[in-house]
């Protein structure tokens, strides 16, 4: 039985080799490359301090993947943007990728109830940086203006922090 399971690996591992001649004939259309002009591109990149797209260490299996991306959230408009919207209990935050949502609540001398959704998408202090998306309570988009002047408060919020911070 031990003989059966050897033969059926050898040639499991035979075809699954062997699939990959079939199927890549030359293009007629580009010039072939030899291996060797292969090693000496590899070779002239290293020289000249340059990444390569083949060359992998060992330490690239620790490191974080070419998928991963990590953002730095500005922590001015972070403070900011918590410290105006104090008046919306707090959902949901999440400060490595710069987002705070908020549940229904009314502001001080207001009737209507607003749901704010933050994200800070940059560590600049910029107003490129911010997007404020704030909802009624029925669903609906509040007026743009209204959107905008809570984006100007946090903003003005957050450069009133830098000076306050840069005067310690």
């Amino acid at each position: 039985m031990r003989w059966f399971w050897n033969i059926t690996l050898i040639t499991a591992v035979t075809v699954t080799a062997g699939c990959g001649a079939f199927g890549r004939g030359a293009d007629r259309d580009t010039p072939r490359q030899e291996p060797s002009d292969l090693f000496l591109d590899e070779d002239r990149l290293a020289e000249e301090g340059l990444p390569s797209a083949n060359r992998t260490t060992l330490f690239d299996a620790f490191g974080p993947t070419k998928t991963e991306q990590t953002v730095q959230v500005n922590r001015y408009l972070w403070a900011a943007s918590l410290e105006v919207l104090d008046f919306l209990p707090i959902q949901s935050v999440d400060p490595f990728t710069g987002v705070i949502l908020t549940n229904y609540g009314t502001p001080p001398g207001g009737g209507q109830s607003y749901r704010a959704t933050v994200h800070i998408k940059d560590p600049a202090l910029d107003a490129r940086s911010l997007n404020v998306g704030l909802q009624t309570r029925n669903g609906r988009a509040v007026n743009p203006a209204t959107a905008r002047a809570v984006e100007d408060a946090i903003l003005s919020r957050a450069r009133q922090l830098r000076i306050a911070d840069k005067k310690l």
